[in-house]
């Protein structure tokens, strides 16, 4: 019982602290953070198995975190409150050409990334851009306005 009650420590602080990050860190991984990741399981281990290297508590241990999934995702399907903790939600960033700053200083993202966003989508300033939102995913959406400043 003592290996289950350490995953479940270990799954949500690691899940807490993921969803600390936001949702750019894994849109766009840098080396650093692809690097914290694999070692996010090296580093728990031992907290997790308590230095009992045998089958039975390795196979213990990656049962209670499928299950820690598994449950995670049952509740989150049927919790609104808990889904919105879980998982980020999109974030405009910008609306009718208008930046919102705010929104990019929380979600830590420069007015170059969303710029160099739009011209991927052929607008060549923010103040052609109808809609930019920050997607769950990290990615940055562009809707192109009406403007002169869009194909």
């Amino acid at each position: 019982m003592g290996t289950v009650l350490r995953v479940v420590i270990v799954y949500v602080f690691v899940l807490v602290g993921l969803r600390l990050l936001g949702k750019r860190e894994f849109g766009e991984l840098s080396p650093a953070e692809l690097v914290m990741l694999m070692l996010i399981p090296d580093i728990v281990a031992p907290a997790i198995t308590g230095d009992d290297f045998s089958l039975t508590t390795g196979v213990l241990a990656v049962s209670t975190v499928m299950v820690l999934v598994l449950v995670t995702s049952m509740l989150v399907h049927m919790n609104r409150r808990l889904e919105n903790t879980v998982h980020a939600k999109p974030a405009v960033l910008v609306s009718d050409g208008v930046v919102y700053s705010e929104t990019l200083n929380l979600e830590r993202v420069s007015a170059e990334e969303v710029l160099a966003a739009a011209r991927q989508n052929g607008v060549e300033t923010l103040a052609g851009v109808k809609w930019a939102i920050l997607q769950s995913d990290g990615r940055i959406a562009i809707v192109p306005g009406t403007g002169e400043d869009t194909p």
